[in-house]
């Protein structure tokens, strides 16, 4: 190989195809790539890894997070709309907890960086 690409074409087509088959694709791919996203940021991916803990208000992920309120609710919302974490309202609180695909793409990271 040279630089970043093969000299000579040598596609072994049959497992090719079956990789492409495979490959998520259209809407799967958007999604994931978004919870993927979500968790990008340092501070989001603190609040996600409080969450492992159990379900928590955004006054207890401030806490935990030493970060201000009001920014913590900024996080929890781009955690939301990625899918990474779920959101109830329990009378004047709103409580979180991590979707199954915000543990599940959580623990993947975790893991690698223990590893590391």
């Amino acid at each position: 190989m040279s630089g970043d690409h093969c000299e000579l074409l040598c596609l072994d087509a049959p497992r090719a195809e079956e990789i492409r088959e495979g490959l998520i694709k259209g809407d799967a791919a958007v999604g994931a790539a978004e919870r993927a996203k979500a968790l990008s940021d340092p501070t989001r991916f603190t609040l996600a890894a409080a969450l492992r803990e159990g379900e928590l208000c955004v006054c207890d992920l401030a806490w935990v997070s030493e970060r201000a309120q009001n920014l913590v609710s900024h996080h929890m919302k781009i955690l939301r709309s990625g899918g990474v974490v779920r959101s109830r309202r329990d009378g004047k609180m709103v409580m979180y907890s991590l979707t199954e695909a915000g543990e599940s793409l959580l623990s993947a990271a975790l893991g690698a960086s223990v590893e590391s």
